[in-house]
């Protein structure tokens, strides 16, 4: 651990950071329908939105992890704390959708400059076996984050308190990590420099990476498209949509604080391949449960993508060693950016799925309900593309002798 620095500290900050990250994500989530209906959007255009968030992350966590060591940390956290408070007061006071979209695109900057700072200043920090401790308590806060938030929103929008009230709540983990990095000496980093950049990318050239590189694009989506949307998909389902986020995301932090164990017995392959059956099962009963079975559909959905993240991640530590932390940055960074291009995708299905629907003579609720349950069904192609590509990954690595590693991220 480096003498004279406020590790203690450092760490709660990082924590708030993500939080305000996990935020994002859950009250932007509830407050979809709202935004919607005051700026005459159509579901495409929410999308759009929407990706502006997922495409903003990518961008900064590749910067930021490029010129982590010459920038540092604490002047990535400035940038992240400039974003995330020009994003939240901008969408506060947006206009229309134009303004939405930059807004939240600087929210998404910001959550990306949160992932390349803390990851290599937590490790920084401590040293030994802490490294790994700290780090996985760090990011129990993503989908702890969106737990709080869910059901912040869900009472908020319960009580009439309008979204912009609900985009008012986002400050208060913005300037908690802000206090608490303010004045900090940051950690010197410990590593070495890393091998060159051609030589990772290079590693990243490997039949191994690029098979991981395509798949994480239908892992990303798989989680994150169903949860994304919960909150119109699933208006009129008669379940409480953010019930659900909350119930997928606190099931999702609790099976990924005992990942090492379940990785340890099934192997990364087999967690791959078990996690794309149970996602394909999760989220076509979302598009046919409605009532308290949709809350089974959650958890069915919940131990289907809760370690597709953090085992791509720790299946390119693994096999593609020589790729680096680059090599892990760009897998990151393509979950994310998958995600930005597949919303409007995922909107324009909504939209074409009510316009279909309408035409049969559909009343207004249960047209909502078809249409979303229409547009689950189309997403369950994700994972069932996955159960084949992860049955070909488990046989092709079977002879693999090298020690299993997970990596702790999202």
């Amino acid at each position: 651990m480096n003498e004279n620095i406020n590790t203690k500290a450092l760490f709660y900050g990082s924590c708030f950071a993500l939080i305000t990250t996990a935020f994002t994500f859950a009250i932007r989530t509830g407050i979809l329908p709202e935004l919607g209906e005051q700026f005459g959007l159509t579901a495409k255009q929410l999308g759009n939105i929407n990706r502006m968030w997922f495409l903003g992350f990518p961008i900064s966590m590749i910067l930021g992890g490029l010129f982590y060591h010459t920038f540092g940390p604490k002047n990535i956290m400035r940038v992240a704390f400039v974003m995330h408070a020009i994003g939240i007061i901008m969408t506060i006071y947006a206009g229309g959708y134009v303004a939405l979209m930059i807004s939240t695109l600087a929210i998404g900057l910001g959550n990306g400059c949160t992932e390349a700072a803390c990851n290599p200043m937590i490790a920084d920090a401590y040293s030994g076996n802490k490294v790994d401790k700290m780090l996985n308590r760090f990011h129990m806060w993503f989908p702890g984050g969106i737990v709080v938030g869910s059901l912040i929103s869900k009472f908020m929008t319960d009580m009439n308190m309008g979204w912009q009230a609900q985009m008012w709540v986002l400050i208060i983990p913005t300037i908690a990590y802000a206090v608490l990095f303010f004045g900090k000496t940051f950690p010197k980093p410990k590593m070495e420099a890393m091998k060159s950049i051609k030589e990772n990318l290079l590693a990243m050239l490997s039949p191994v990476f690029i098979f991981l590189f395509f798949c994480m694009i239908l892992t990303a989506i798989s989680e994150f498209g169903p949860q994304q949307w919960s909150s119109i998909i699933l208006s009129k389902s008669g379940a409480s949509p953010m019930l659900i986020l909350a119930l997928v995301t606190g099931l999702m932090a609790a099976l990924r604080f005992f990942a090492g164990p379940v990785v340890s017995k099934l192997g990364q392959t087999g967690v791959l391949l078990g996690g794309s059956i149970f996602a394909a099962l999760g989220i076509y009963f979302f598009s046919i449960a409605t009532g308290p079975m949709a809350y089974v559909a959650a958890i069915f959905f919940a131990v289907g993508v809760a370690y597709f993240w953090p085992v791509m991640i720790g299946a390119v530590a693994k096999r593609v060693p020589l790729s680096g932390a680059l090599g892990m940055s760009i897998i990151g960074a393509i979950g994310m950016f998958s995600s930005a291009m597949f919303q409007p995708i995922i909107g324009g299905w909504i939209d074409s799925s009510r316009e279909t629907l309408a035409a049969s003579g559909l009343m207004e609720s249960e047209l909502e309900l078809a249409a979303g349950q229409a547009t689950l069904l189309k997403m369950t192609i994700f994972p069932i593309i996955l159960i084949v590509l992860f049955t070909i990954f488990h046989f092709w690595q079977k002879g693999s002798k090298a020690p299993e590693v997970v990596a702790a991220t999202h």
